[in-house]
Order: C-alpha cells, then sequence, then structure tokens
C-alpha cells in the first residue's frame, strides 16, 4: 500500500490536459471587480493557476491520507511485533524449561544405570562365591563317591575286605583297625580302610623316625597344598614311588592309566561271574579273564579299569590291581589334605603319606594282599 501511494504521489497531472473552466457571466462579472481589487492594477488570476492550486490541494490530502494508512499500518506491525516477541519469549521459556527437565532425566538415567551396575556386580559377586562354594561341596562329594567306589571294588560277596567288615576278622586282630580320622567322617575311614588290606601289624612294634628332609618338604607343601609335580615333595614321590608303580609292560597304556589316576577319572570294577563272549569281549575289551592288559601275562583277572567315559574295559591281574590301587589311595588322601577335609596334627598327616608311600613301594615290589 505504501509502495502504491508513493508511485500516485510520484504521477504529476500534465497540466495541458485540464480543460479551463468556463465561469458563467455573473460569476465573470463578479470575479471582475474582485480580481481589480486585489491586483490593484485590474488583472485577473488565469485558469492553470487554479488548476495548479487545486493540484497541490489535493497531494496533500492524498500523503496525509497515506500517512494515516502508514501510522495504522505501522501500529498494527508493531503490535505483531509485540506478539511474536512474547511468543518468542514464551518459546525461549519453554526450551529451557524442556533443557533443564532433559538434563534431570539425563542425571537420573545416568545413576539408576550405575545402581544397576552395581546391583549386577554384587549379585555377579555373590553367584561367584556360591559358585566356588557349590564347586566345592561337589569336589567334596567327588571324594565321598570315590571312597565308596574303593569301598565297593576292594569289598565284593566273593572276596569281601575284612579291614571293612570287622566281623569276618579274628579276635585277634579286630583291635588292631586302624585308619586317618576326619572329623568322624564315613568316607574317609572306608579309604583308609581300604587302603589296608593286610593286617597291621601292632603300633608298638614299629620303631619310626622323622626324616628332617621328608618332613620339611611335607610342611613346605601343606603350607599351600597343591598337585602340580613341581614342588620338592610330590616330585620326590612322582619319582621314587608313582613312576615306578605305575611303569608296567605296555608303556603306552601305562601313560593312559597314569594320566586317568592323576585326573581322578579311573573306574576299576570286579569281573561279573558270568564273562562276557569271546567275540564281544575281542572286540570290546583289552586283555581277557586270563591275560592282564598291562602286563601282558597270562593271569587269573578278577578286576578290569575304564579310563574316563571311553567306554572301554581293561582286564587286570591282581598285582597290578594293588599297584594302582595304591596309588589312587595315596592321590585320594593328599587331595583331602588339600580341600581341607583332614583335619589332623600335621605329624599324624605325614606319618599317614609315609605309609601310603609304603604301599606303593610294597606293591611295585610284587606284594599284594591274598584277598586281592
Amino acid at each position: 500500500s505504501q509502495v502504491s501511494f508513493e508511485e500516485e504521489s510520484q504521477k504529476q497531472p500534465a497540466v495541458g490536459h485540464w480543460k479551463p473552466l468556463m465561469p458563467s457571466k455573473g460569476s465573470k462579472e463578479e470575479l471582475e471587480p474582485g480580481c481589480q481589487d486585489a491586483g490593484g492594477v485590474g488583472e485577473a488570476p488565469c485558469p492553470e493557476q487554479l488548476d495548479v492550486s487545486r493540484l497541490r490541494s489535493s497531494s496533500v490530502e492524498i500523503r496525509e491520507k497515506g500517512s494515516e494508512f502508514l501510522r495504522d499500518e505501522l501500529h498494527k506491525a508493531q503490535k505483531e511485533l509485540k506478539l511474536k516477541d512474547k511468543e518468542c519469549e514464551r518459546l525461549s521459556k519453554v526450551r529451557e524449561q524442556l533443557e533443564q527437565e532433559l538434563e534431570e532425566l539425563t542425571a537420573s538415567l545416568f545413576e539408576e544405570a550405575h545402581k544397576m551396575v552395581r546391583e549386577a556386580n554384587t549379585k555377579q559377586a555373590a553367584a561367584e562365591k556360591q559358585l566356588r562354594e557349590a564347586r566345592g561341596k561337589i569336589d567334596m562329594l567327588q571324594a565321598e563317591v570315590t571312597a565308596l567306589k574303593t569301598l565297593v571294588i576292594t569289598s565284593t560277596p566273593s572276596s569281601p575286605n575284612r579291614e571293612l567288615h570287622p566281623q569276618l576278622q579274628s579276635p585277634s586282630k579286630a583291635g588292631f583297625r586302624k585308619g586317618h580320622g576326619r572329623n568322624k567322617s564315613t568316607s574317609s575311614a572306608m579309604v583308609s580302610a581300604a587302603s589296608q588290606n593286610a593286617a597291621p601289624e601292632p603300633v608298638s612294634r614299629e620303631c619310626r623316625e622323622v626324616d628332617s628332609t621328608l618332613f620339611a618338604e611335607f610342611q613346605a607343601w601343606k603350607e599351600s597344598p597343591t598337585l602340580d609335580k613341581s614342588c620338592s615333595f610330590l616330585d620326590r614321590i612322582y619319582r621314587e614311588d608313582v613312576g615306578p608303580c605305575l611303569d608296567f609292560t605296555r608303556q603306552e597304556l601305562s601313560e593312559l592309566v597314569r594320566a586317568a589316576v592323576e585326573q581322578n577319572t579311573l573306574t576299576i570294577e570286579p569281573v561279573a561271574s558270568q564273562a562276557l563272549p569271546v567275540a564281544k569281549v575281542a572286540a570290546e575289551e583289552c586283555g581277557g579273564p586270563k591275560k592282564c592288559a598291562l602286563s601282558g601275562l597270562p593271569r587269573t583277572c578278577k578286576h578290569r579299569i575304564m579310563l574316563g567315559d571311553s567306554g572301554n574295559y581293561y582286564y587286570i591281574s591282581p598285582s597290578c590291581r594293588a599297584r594302582i590301587t595304591a596309588v589312587c589311595n595315596f592321590f585320594t588322601y593328599i587331595r583331602y589334605i588339600q580341600q581341607g577335609l583332614v583335619r589332623q596334627d600335621v605329624e599324624l598327616m605325614y606319618w599317614e603319606v609315609m605309609r601310603l608311600r609304603r604301599e606303593m613301594s610294597l606293591a611295585k615290589l610284587g606284594f599284594y594282599p591274598s584277598e586281592m
């Protein structure tokens, strides 16, 4: 509207296009005396001057109306600007409020996340603790199962173990039954009794003296019990007892037996009264009731072994069984010590280890009880 007004105001009408006004006679007569009075010299104003004055007055009116229109538009623009300023101010407040809420929400989310992480770590630590305890219980139960297996394999209806059944012993030998105690644990007593297949001599007839070197090695091992062969205590026993005791004619099978004993995965069971068919025995098992799989010699085999979960059985002679059982008894006892299941004095544990070593020495030399 302002632009159109300026264009109209700039357009000046051409003077030549306006028609002169022809005053009437009366007016002419009336104007002439006035013109003469005003001019003083008797000259009347021309029609062109009248047209210019009228144009000037109309342009002034147009400018006044244009200025009024512009003022109104200016007032309207100012009002709209004020409204927009208020709207911008309101929007800025809303934005600040949203930013503050977003910051608070972010802080609360981070705090909640840290809280969840702390709770998860606490639960994980508790679960790991429970897992360790469960593993300890499992190890203890496995030791109990091993002891029960030893009880089963050392006492059968056909050849009962007299050490485990005092009612079968003579009154003179029943009083000399001994074993290492562990909090009145039945399994420990069974393992100890299973390892004593021969009737021991009275303690009063034995003369014992502690070897300082062996006792020092055992004490050092007892401070931090482990099954690692690198320690001096186990290294000596491996060299002097375990290795020679499990050194059979068939070297490859001997290594497998030794690994199974160390991993506690060897199973010994008595041979059933009804032997398997010859074809099946040849296909699934090594050796036979009349041939030892470890020595390769023709012997009457009353027991057979299985290495792990392989499902393959190997017939063994009584001498080989005595050697394997002696080593298994030794490893069972030191595992009990490692797991903290033996509650005895250090010297008593040392003498029990020495007794187990003596059994291994006798077994590797060929001595074994007649019950085997």
